[in-house]
Parts: structure tokens; C-alpha cells; sequence
């Protein structure tokens, strides 16, 4: 048994080939892909990185610790593993990409977006946003004909109704610093993607989602433990 394996993990046909998504918890995920290791804010608490599988691509959506975690970085990395993050991420890893909102870029067969990630709603107690908009990013990961969504820390932004032909998407849903159940079931109908993984979401029941998208007869909604 590896590290690996302590965790759900689910597995999808695409026409490049089998996507297997690893849901380590919290905001952390990876997708393995042709033989690469993709990790998503990959952070200390959740697991034993040391035991997992070496990175290849590592993306971080902003600078918030369990999110943008050095020391998990570290223990993932080897020779030739590319890091990507949010302009907000500092002191940003030797041989690391700032990533703009709105980029595009392409790596290893995979196409990815940057989408805005931030706060409109919820603020702190000084009035600033929790999450600014132009500091995160969320992603959109292309393999092959599947589109995969990971939200990051954010609300239901005007931005997600541009999103198309979405497969998968993580959306957070945990006030104060990101989504209420509602708000969370607006961004679905925004990007109405196929299968909605509640990602992020704390103490919040997850199943609150269901009933709440019940007439959304073409999203499909997945509980893993990603609390």
C-alpha cells in the first residue's frame, strides 16, 4: 500500500487517456495523467508528501498557508518538476511561473486557463476582501476533451459564466472566506459542469448542495471527504 492509497480517488476515460484524480483534502488534489503527477495546493497537514508520488507540475492558487505550503513543495519536488503559481505567492520556489489572471498557457500535452479567484461578498472586519481579486487563481485544466475546474478561494464571480463544456469543477464552499451552500449552487449553474466535487468546505455539510441543485438535472453532484 502507498501513501497514495489512504485517499479516495475517482477515475475518468478521456481521449487522451485515463485522468485519475486523487482527493488528498482541503484544497489539495492531484491528478495523475499520462504518467504525470499534477499536485493543487499541496499542503502539510493533509499527508506525508515525502511518501507521495514526485511531481511533475505543481500549481498554487494564491499565498494562504493551506494553500501555498513550502515545506509540501519541497518534499514533492525533484529534478525537473515545474511550479506555477499566483502572483501573490512569495517568497515564490526557485524556478517558479507567476501565473496572471486571464493566461493561458500549455504544458505537457495539458492546456490550462487562469481564471480571477476573490471575494465580493465577504469581507474582513477592516473591509477588505479575504480573497482580492487579481491575488488568486483558479484553473482550468484541459486533458484532452476534459475540462477541469479548481476554483481556488473564491466567491460566485462574474467571470464563471464564461467557463464552456466544463467535465469537472472543485468549488469551496466555507463562510466566511469563500461560499454558502447558495452561493456555491449559483457558481454551478454559472459554469454548469458535469460533476461538481464541493471541495474546501470545512465544517459545512456538503449534502446541503444536493437539494439545492436538484433541478439542475445535468450536474452531478459528488461528496469526498475534502473537508
Amino acid at each position: 500500500m502507498t501513501a497514495q492509497d489512504q485517499f479516495e480517488s475517482d477515475r475518468f476515460q478521456t481521449k487522451g487517456g485515463e485522468l485519475e484524480i486523487t482527493f488528498i483534502g482541503h484544497g489539495s488534489l492531484l491528478f495523475g495523467y499520462k504518467g504525470w503527477n499534477i499536485y493543487v495546493d499541496p499542503f502539510s497537514q493533509l499527508a506525508d508528501f515525502s511518501r507521495m508520488p514526485k511531481a511533475d507540475l505543481i500549481f498554487i492558487t494564491h499565498q494562504h498557508q493551506d494553500h501555498f505550503d513550502l515545506a509540501a513543495i519541497e518534499k514533492l519536488r525533484r529534478q525537473g518538476t515545474r511550479i506555477f503559481l499566483s502572483a501573490s505567492c512569495r517568497p515564490a520556489p526557485p524556478a517558479s511561473r507567476i501565473l496572471q489572471n486571464n493566461e493561458s498557457i500549455r504544458v505537457n500535452d495539458i492546456d490550462i486557463a487562469v481564471v480571477p479567484a476573490y471575494n465580493i461578498v465577504n469581507l474582513r472586519e477592516n473591509g477588505t476582501p479575504f480573497h482580492p481579486r487579481g491575488e488568486g487563481n483558479g484553473y482550468v485544466f484541459t486533458f484532452a476533451d476534459t475540462a477541469v475546474y479548481v476554483a481556488g478561494d473564491t466567491e460566485n464571480i462574474p467571470e464563471m459564466t464564461a467557463l464552456k463544456d466544463i467535465a469537472i469543477a472543485f468549488l469551496p464552499m466555507n463562510l466566511p472566506y469563500t461560499m454558502a451552500p447558495e452561493m456555491t449552487a449559483q457558481a454551478a449553474r454559472s459554469c454548469k459542469p458535469r460533476i461538481l466535487y464541493p471541495y474546501h468546505f470545512g465544517t459545512t455539510d456538503p449534502r446541503k448542495l444536493i437539494p439545492l441543485l436538484a433541478d439542475e438535472s445535468g450536474i452531478s453532484v459528488r461528496i469526498r471527504k475534502l473537508n
